[in-house]
């Protein structure tokens, strides 16, 4: 009990706090700009803009386009985002929460337009499975490996042009 209370702690005294009713910019399906900073959303991990998914019949679409503009729509109102340190990116980790109370993150997880990038949101993620929602609902690759892809395909086609 003492130990969750101390983490408790801690995680307040190196978090702060920004707020807005808008000014968000979304950068893609996990990551938002405010004021110049970049913010990389808690515990989450969504599809890379440019990444493509299959629906149920088969069909690609561009689940990194939907997975941004779900985000869009969730930051449109006001908003409260908890900082808890940075990445190795230097973007800023953040929960953040709409008017009403619901942690984006979570909404992300839930609705299948990101997956749990911890145990977090492992229940939210099995319910989006279960459901086929998102990129649940088709084929898709994770969006760890599809980066690891796009960065040794883009490295192979500068090496090539030397």
């Amino acid at each position: 009990m003492i130990k969750i209370w101390m983490l408790a702690v801690l995680m307040l005294v190196g978090s702060s706090v920004c707020q807005a009713a808008d000014g968000f910019g979304v950068v893609d399906g996990d990551s938002l700009e405010y004021q110049g900073e970049r913010i990389r959303i808690l515990d989450i991990d969504a599809p890379e803009f440019l990444q493509k998914c299959y629906d149920a019949s088969g069909w690609k679409y561009r689940c990194g386009f939907e997975a941004k503009e779900y985000l869009r729509k969730l930051v449109s109102g006001s908003v409260r985002c908890e900082r808890f340190g940075k990445d190795r990116y230097g973007r800023s980790l953040m929960d953040c929460f709409t008017e009403d109370g619901t942690n984006i993150g979570q909404e992300m997880v839930r609705q299948g337009y990101a997956m749990a990038y911890s145990n977090r949101y492992k229940q939210q993620e099995t319910e989006a499975k279960n459901n086929k929602r998102g990129i649940w609902q088709g084929k898709f690759m994770r969006p760890e490996l599809y980066r690891a892809l796009k960065k040794t395909h883009d490295d192979l086609k500068k090496n090539k042009k030397r």
